[in-house]
């Protein structure tokens, strides 16, 4: 009955009958068919899991709890101009500075994923693009991307066991349709790394084989073997969870560490995969060897760098897990309001993650 259950189980069972009724369908149909971030999303959000006297962060110029938000939006003037462009119908601008980041490879990545994102919303100011400037190597990479979105729109979000035979077979289907486009961009412009990029997404969705693999990471390398965006996808690939293993993970985190200060934090993001799967690493001497540099480079050449923000969420866990804890605080100084970063949304509670280690920070730091 339900008032024996406690007070956030109650709320939490009248928030799925209340949406189950306004979709029309019973609460068992409902919790099928929703994806786990979505059920989460139902609950009243939990007290911070943090174990002792909650600090009063504001004393460490930090937001108040209040203010703090998982919602992922752009704060890049140029690419919300573009943004705002393309849900026009115009595709100059976005042509323009996708051509502007020719040669810093990993911003070309960025706005390609933006660019991609929008298209696959509505290709229409791309396919006004396309038509009005054929063979156009910008608009292909676009092109390439917005089918990879696609590709995961159709497939939808959902655990496998709910995904029909249809969903898959379009999926499968639009990731085909995506080589395909990769292959057309790779070829209008043999330097760019960027569809290379694209290529490792399609290689994730598509299950290739190590081997196959290995083949598009030859590509890529061949063109910047320091590609950030790139590195971090493809440390996803090398995961247990994926087609990988823990020391295939590890040893491609420590070799990417050594080639530029810009891959150390991959050792954070192996950290993290193997605390995830009960594995303990926050204090292992290849991740705490590593945090000086990381520090040094996102305080220095990695401060605008497109990864930094998720950069400084693993380094805020780690630098608290080693007892780093001034040095945690001035990392969530950089971070603000925002608790958008992948890293605390492993956690079935993001938001209570990131407030949880932001607790520990404060509490662990010398006084302001």
């Amino acid at each position: 009955m339900l008032w024996l259950l406690k007070s956030r189980e109650r709320k939490a069972v009248f928030a799925l009958m209340k949406e189950a009724k306004r979709r029309g369908i019973s609460v068992d149909e409902l919790t099928d068919t929703m994806t786990p971030e979505e059920l989460v999303a139902l609950l009243p959000p939990e007290k911070p899991k943090f174990k002792g006297k909650i600090p009063d962060v504001t004393r460490w110029g930090l937001p108040p709890d209040h203010e703090v938000s998982t919602e992922e939006y752009w704060t890049n003037e140029e690419i919300l101009a573009v943004q705002a462009s393309t849900a026009r119908g115009e595709w100059e601008g976005a042509a323009a500075l996708l051509a502007s980041t020719w040669g810093n490879w990993d911003r070309r990545n960025l706005v390609n994923g933006a660019l991609g994102e929008a298209a696959a919303q509505d290709d229409a100011w791309l396919r006004t693009w396309r038509k009005a400037r054929p063979g156009d190597p910008g608009a292909a990479l676009v092109n390439a991307e917005s089918l990879v979105h696609v590709a995961w729109e159709v497939r939808s979000g959902l655990q496998a066991k709910h995904v029909t035979e249809e969903q898959f077979a379009a999926f499968f289907r639009v990731l085909e349709q995506a080589e395909e486009a990769v292959r057309e961009a790779a070829e209008l412009a043999p330097e760019d790394p960027t569809p290379w990029v694209t290529a490792l997404a399609i290689a994730m969705g598509r299950q290739y084989e190590n081997d196959q693999y290995l083949e598009v990471w030859a590509e890529l390398v061949a063109r910047d073997p320091q590609h950030r965006g790139a590195h971090s996808r493809a440390l996803q690939y090398w995961c247990p969870k994926w087609f990988g293993s823990d020391e295939l993970m590890w040893e491609f985190a420590e070799t990417a560490a050594t080639k530029s200060p810009k891959l150390a934090p991959l050792l954070l993001v192996a950290a993290h995969e193997s605390e995830f799967r009960d594995v303990p690493a926050w204090r292992d001497p290849r991740v705490a060897g590593a945090l000086d540099g990381i520090v040094a480079w996102l305080d220095g050449e990695g401060r605008d760098h497109p990864s930094t923000r998720s950069d400084r969420a693993y380094a805020a866990k780690a630098l608290v897990e080693n007892g780093r804890f001034d040095e945690a605080v001035e990392q969530f100084r950089f971070l603000g309001t925002r608790a958008d970063s992948g890293m605390w949304a492993y956690s079935p509670d993001a938001r209570g993650e990131f407030l949880a280690t932001r607790y520990a920070a404060c509490f662990g730091a010398t006084k302001p």
